[in-house]
């Protein structure tokens, strides 16, 4: 979904108006956000290049709307599980300026459009993994491959969360969603950290006939990042893993190793967050690889940012409950920085995998392969 678009026509040359967005989320919970826009000198009000006068944001941003949205019921975290089959339907109204927000439900809006924000590209197919202990779900994209292959590993919060994997998918990855706790069977929490586990997950993909066979990559947050260190750091398979925001040991929970392997890291931190000292810990990894006379990695320490740093426009979440575990959670950060932070480590996340896990023929040659396929749809 681009809100770049004309949405209104005919107003009044330069008039102001109040744009309103609404989403309602799986759950039923209510997001919304609000804007004070001009019309152009043709009485057109069009996202892309109008700045926001006031509301929850102020400027030029084109996806202001999406990224600035708020819950109605505090501690609320917005977030998409069925990434294939339901849009996010975002509602947006225009009104005329002087309607006061606390009448919104009662006024008939001068312009009503629903926006769909799509998860997945045309053509990404989803195959459920339950192969022995495995549980998950591998995205491929659109084409006969071979495509570069990662793990995706979504934070503490168990269960399924495909939210990074669809859109890594969508950019021509091969990506496995995978569950290690709270989801068909697993146990509940997660008890210790069993490297044969995610070194049976790393055979099983590398196996696959459209995945590239050169290594695999890890996608990791939060609790789930000091898995992924452990992964690059013991599993010879592993030769890039992104790690935002996690420890640089395991909290808690016993692990088991197995083998020796080399891979390359990139560390992002949000200088802000509330809910682990990520800066800290990333500084001391890289110091402990420095020592080491190792050069395999890269850190990229945002001012201002959170703990969720997400792929772009999720809107930032300061704090919010965690119901499964019936935890609080503060998670700090600004939202300014926080959506400049998630557009570009998405970007440098991409990157940086291509780097470690293409030959720099096959990428130029899939990335054709995949614009083509999208264009079929």
């Amino acid at each position: 979904m681009l809100m770049s678009q004309c949405i209104a026509k005919g107003l009044t040359p330069f008039q102001i108006v109040l744009l309103w967005t609404s989403l309602e989320d799986e759950k039923g919970n209510l997001f919304h956000s609000q804007a004070y826009s001009r019309a152009n000198e043709v009485g057109e009000v069009d996202l892309e290049p109008a700045s926001s006068l006031g509301g929850d944001y102020v400027g030029v941003h084109p996806m202001g709307l999406l990224w600035s949205l708020k819950p109605e019921k505090i501690l609320t975290k917005l977030l998409k599980r069925d990434v294939m089959n339901n849009p996010l339907k975002v509602q947006l109204k225009l009104y005329d300026s002087d309607v006061m927000v606390t009448h919104i439900a009662i006024t008939t809006p001068k312009v009503s459009l629903t926006l769909e924000r799509w998860y997945v590209a045309p053509g990404v197919t989803r195959i459920q993994v339950k192969e022995g202990c495995l549980r998950g779900a591998l995205l491929l994209p659109p084409g006969e491959g071979r495509f570069p292959v990662v793990i995706d590993l979504f934070g503490g919060i168990g269960g399924l969360i495909e939210i990074r994997t669809s859109l890594l998918a969508s950019h021509g990855f091969a990506v496995l969603a995978l569950a290690y706790c709270d989801y068909e069977g697993l146990p509940f929490r997660l008890e210790k950290v069993d490297l044969e586990y995610f070194e049976e997950d790393a055979n099983f993909l590398l196996r696959h006939p459209k995945v590239l066979s050169l290594g695999i990559g890890v996608a990791s947050m939060s609790k789930t990042a000091e898995t992924g260190l452990s992964m690059a750091i013991h599993l010879k398979q592993v030769t890039a893993a992104a790690l935002i925001n996690g420890p640089n040991f395991i909290l808690d929970i016993p692990q088991v190793y197995r083998g020796q392997a080399q891979g390359h890291f990139l560390f992002i931190v949000g200088e802000e967050d509330m809910n682990v000292n990520s800066k800290v810990y990333a500084e001391q990894a890289t110091e402990q690889l420095r020592r080491h006379g190792k050069n395999n990695w890269t850190l990229l320490s945002y001012p201002g940012v959170d703990h969720l740093i997400e792929p772009p426009y999720s809107p930032l979440c300061c704090a919010s409950r965690i119901s499964n575990l019936r935890l609080f959670m503060h998670w700090g950060g600004e939202v300014i920085p926080h959506v400049a932070a998630q557009e570009r480590s998405w970007k440098e996340i991409q990157k940086f995998l291509r780097k470690h896990l293409i030959p720099v023929v096959t990428s130029c040659l899939l990335e054709e392969q995949i614009f083509l396929e999208i264009q079929k749809q």
